[in-house]
């Protein structure tokens, strides 16, 4: 899935056109920097920081919505809200965590109106658990050439195991598992405790560990 920005919400000129330094060259920090220079985010700047973290977006909505499709409407969004909102970032080192937490609450606001239309997903779990000392590595990108079928086949369950979670436990391990996040950036995110995040996430690691005994028993 790619695309390239809009020019409808590309406006304005760039404000450090005659820098000597071209956007590729420059960090992610210094990008930031740039974006917030101006009226505008200098588009050029704001267009590399679409090519590097644009992955970094369509995973998260892959994994939060993996059976919705019009996931790419949504990354769409994401890089508009960006967009619009650059400037209000205090801290450039945590663009990524910023970026995350964007396309986390798109994601929401989305559920939250088709949850209108239908019955909303049940919450039921087992037990209540500390946080477990399982890590679970779970691939964010295709298995290569080299992977044989049978790791394949794992990915595949795995990946779908994911999706069969209720909503927000599937949250929370794809930004721990998947996207590396510390739980408290998590529950920063997500807007609850601590220590609800850490049980959410045994809770989905369990329910993990259950569906795939299975496939791995077989």
């Amino acid at each position: 899935m790619s695309y390239t920005p809009s020019t409808s919400w590309q406006t304005g000129e760039a404000t450090n056109s005659q820098a000597s330094v071209q956007p590729d060259k420059l960090s992610n920090y210094d990008l930031v920097l740039r974006c917030q220079e101006g009226l505008s985010p200098d588009r050029s700047a704001f267009a590399e920081l679409l090519r590097r973290y644009q992955s970094h977006v369509d995973k998260i909505l892959y994994h939060l919505a993996p059976d919705w499709q019009d996931r790419a409407d949504l990354a769409q969004e994401v890089w508009i809200r960006v967009y619009r909102n650059v400037k209000r970032l205090n801290d450039p080192v945590k663009f990524r965590g910023w970026l995350s937490r964007i396309a986390t609450n798109l994601f929401y606001d989305e559920l939250r109106k088709r949850k209108r239309v239908r019955d909303p997903l049940s919450l039921d779990a087992p037990r209540m658990l500390e946080d477990g000392q399982m890590d679970w590595e779970i691939a964010a990108d295709e298995p290569g050439p080299e992977d044989d079928l049978t790791t394949r086949e794992f990915y595949d369950q795995l990946r779908a195991a994911i999706a069969d979670l209720p909503e927000v436990f599937r949250t929370t391990i794809v930004l721990r598992e998947i996207e590396g996040l510390a739980y408290e950036e998590i529950a920063e995110i997500t807007g609850v405790s601590l220590g609800t995040v850490k049980s959410r996430i045994a809770r989905a690691r369990q329910r993990l560990q259950v569906q795939l005994q299975s496939y791995l028993d077989s």
